[in-house]
């Protein structure tokens, strides 16, 4: 067994305990990944490929936010689009093809001040000399009426993703900030309208993002306004409007809606052990590593910008090559 150097104190009885019960052949993992959207998926089938045995924890969303999109029309490989759901579906089986040990849990508890490091889960514990963070980020969303059932049927977390399903059709943006008029922007490359909804009387967007909505022929805008609920069956339909400036509610025919209303980084694990930035996303250097050597992070969870699943499957890759030459740099392989 490697020397374990454990820094707080029920680590320490932890590693005492390994050594009363003479478990001398604890085994050490050579990665952990954690998440199973398109960084954590691609970092296994590249980890794998290079005989580092990976074990990948799926996390309480297994695939990541596309298994809640309709079709993907900008990953390339796939000339007439494809599923969300499908290509994760894809991409897993391919990494349990290469070698990748998926296991359907989350980790709970991370302990990056022992080395190895301490990935736990409800089930099981493990040690690893490096880890490939991966846990993406979770749209921020209204919470009202409508908004679950209806989504991937017009209500929509990203434009990128859907704007081009909207072509001549009448749409809403909900938030104030560079998102919201980035979301916007885009989306008249396809809408007939579409209608920026703040709840406050300015956006708190920057001033050159806020004067290119302002000048686009497409977008209006309603502030002191917020969206009550998002009427249809199986498409969007109309939604209720609260003007709380006067006090009143109205109905509003739409055929989309788009929240944008930011991101939340799933980091809270790392609270304290890792540097995050002011929005609590990972801070990285060279593209992957991350404040603490044999730590790497990959995708939206240390992504505030592109937040594309194409970039995040790239920089997958990356953080695999980087966490190889980690562990042969250190001679752990």
């Amino acid at each position: 067994m490697k020397l374990i150097i454990a820094c707080t104190t029920e680590n320490l009885i932890y590693v005492i305990y390994l050594n009363y019960m003479n478990k001398t052949d604890v085994k050490i993992e050579n990665t952990i990944i954690l998440g199973s959207g398109p960084a954590g998926l691609t970092a296994g089938i590249y980890a794998a490929r290079s005989n580092l045995e990976p074990i990948l924890l799926t996390g309480s969303t297994p695939g990541g936010q596309l298994t809640i999109t309709t079709e993907v029309e900008n990953f390339p490989g796939f000339e007439n689009g494809i599923m969300g759901p499908v290509l994760m579906d894809i991409m897993q089986k391919q990494a349990i093809n290469v070698g990748v040990n998926i296991i359907n849990e989350s980790a709970i508890e991370v302990d990056l001040k022992t080395y190895p490091f301490i990935v736990k889960t409800q089930n099981q514990t493990f040690l690893t000399n490096s880890l490939i963070i991966a846990t993406g980020a979770s749209a921020k969303f209204l919470g009202i009426d409508g908004e679950n059932r209806l989504m991937g049927k017009g209500v929509s977390g990203c434009a990128t993703c859907d704007g081009a399903f909207f072509r001549e059709k009448n749409l809403i943006v909900v938030g104030g900030g560079d998102s919201a008029m980035e979301e916007a922007l885009f989306l008249t490359k396809f809408a007939s309208s579409v209608t920026i909804v703040h709840r406050k009387d300015s956006f708190r967007a920057s001033s050159i993002m806020q004067e290119r909505a302002f000048k686009n022929e497409k977008i209006k805008i309603l502030f002191n306004s917020e969206i009550k609920k998002i009427n249809g069956e199986n498409k969007v339909e109309s939604v209720i409007i609260f003007d709380n400036k006067h006090n009143k509610e109205y109905t509003m025919p739409i055929d989309g809606v788009f929240i944008a209303i930011g991101h939340t980084p799933n980091t809270k694990l790392f609270v304290n052990q890792l540097d995050l930035d002011e929005m609590n996303f990972i801070k990285v250097q060279n593209i992957t590593n991350t404040s603490k050597e044999g730590v790497f992070a990959a995708g939206d969870v240390s992504d505030p910008k592109y937040k594309q699943a194409i970039s995040s499957a790239g920089i997958g890759c990356i953080a695999a090559i980087d966490t190889m030459h980690y562990l042969e740099d250190k001679n752990l392989l």
